[in-house]
């Protein structure tokens, strides 16, 4: 069995190239800082989803617009692609808004908080289970550190 697919060589080869394409050769002023996340090529050649991301950019109208325009310029990426790289038939760009960046920044501080509120209550309870350990007598028959029973 091959290692790689033709459709993750694909796949991958159109990554790099739209991500220079869109930063370089689109000039419309209402796109913002476009990231091409993954792209994933249909078996048969035909589609390319490409999932882009927005860098600051979270508002829906905004990703909305972003979206509109990376639609209208496929045409013109796809014929850029062909004189770029060697294949038969040049898949059809389709352009999805990666939202997994965004979850994934809102699920990161929902734990930062989560632990924030935790630090208090875990000093509270390492500081009790300190005084727990000072009374406890060690297995050699010794106590710690007050000095009693040696």
């Amino acid at each position: 069995m091959r290692e790689f697919k033709r459709t993750d060589r694909v796949a991958d080869q159109l990554q790099q190239e739209l991500a220079v394409l869109i930063q370089r050769e689109i000039k419309d002023p209402r796109l913002g800082m476009v990231t091409v996340s993954s792209v994933t090529v249909s078996r048969d050649l035909g589609y390319a989803d490409i999932h882009v991301t927005l860098l600051g950019e979270n508002d829906p109208a905004r990703v909305k617009e972003n979206l509109a325009v990376l639609k209208r310029a496929a045409g013109f990426l796809r014929s850029q692609i062909a004189r770029r790289i060697k294949l038969r038939h040049v898949p059809e760009l389709r352009f999805h808004y990666d939202e997994s960046v965004v979850r994934g920044h809102k699920l990161s501080a929902l734990i930062e908080e989560a632990v924030a509120s935790n630090r208090p209550q875990q000093s509270d309870e390492a500081e009790l289970a300190d005084e727990v350990q000072k009374d406890e007598p060690r297995s050699d028959g010794t106590r710690s550190e007050d000095g009693e029973s040696r």
